[in-house]
C-alpha cells in the first residue's frame, strides 16, 4: 500500500462495526468473505482462521517490505499495468550487474516486452515513455554535433595538410 494510501487511512480510520449497529443489537461475527462460516469454538475452525491471518499478515509484510526500500520511480513502475514485466527487468537488471554481464545485451527482450506493455498502457505509463523520447532525441542530437565536431577537426586537419604542402 502507498504512503499516501496509508496516510488516507490513518485520516480517515473506518467505524468499528458497533458505532454502526444500533446499541441493542450485538456486533456481527467477523470473516473473510472467502472462508466459509464455522463455529469458531471448533478446533477445525480456529485452525483455518488462524492459518488465513497469518496468511493475511506475511502478503501485506512482504508488500510493506517490498515498498519500503524502493525509488518512486519503481513504485510507479509496479502500480501500472505492467508491474510483472517490470519486475521481471528489474530482476534481469540485477542479474547482470551481479554477474558483472552487459545488462543491455542479457536483458534486451525483457526491455523490448516491458516497452511494448508500457505503450500498451500509454495512459498510465506516459510520462516515462515521453521522457525516454526526449533522452533519446537529446543522445541522437548530441551524437550528431560530436560527428560534425569530428569532421570539421578532420576537414580542418586535411586543410592545413594541403597548406604546408
Amino acid at each position: 500500500m502507498s504512503a499516501a494510501a496509508k496516510q488516507i487511512l490513518a485520516d480517515h480510520p473506518e467505524p468499528k462495526s458497533e458505532q454502526l449497529l444500533p446499541p441493542d443489537l450485538p456486533a456481527p461475527e467477523t470473516l473473510p468473505l472467502d472462508q466459509p462460516h464455522l463455529d469458531p469454538s471448533e478446533p477445525e475452525a480456529k485452525q483455518n482462521l488462524d492459518h488465513h491471518e497469518e496468511k493475511e499478515g506475511k502478503v501485506e509484510e512482504a508488500e510493506e517490505e517490498e515498498e519500503e526500500g524502493e525509488c518512486g520511480f519503481c513504485l510507479f513502475m509496479k502500480s501500472g499495468g505492467c508491474r510483472e514485466s517490470f519486475i521481471e527487468w528489474e530482476k534481469c537488471t540485477e542479474e547482470a550487474e551481479k554477474n558483472k554481464e552487459d545488462i543491455v545485451e542479457k536483458c534486451i527482450n525483457i526491455t523490448a516486452a516491458l516497452k511494448q506493455c508500457m505503450e500498451a498502457h500509454f495512459d498510465y505509463y506516459e510520462p516515462i515513455l515521453r521522457a525516454e523520447k526526449a533522452a533519446e532525441q537529446q543522445a541522437i542530437a548530441e551524437l550528431k554535433k560530436e560527428a560534425m565536431e569530428k569532421e570539421s577537426k578532420e576537414q580542418d586537419r586535411a586543410s592545413s595538410d594541403s597548406d604546408q604542402k
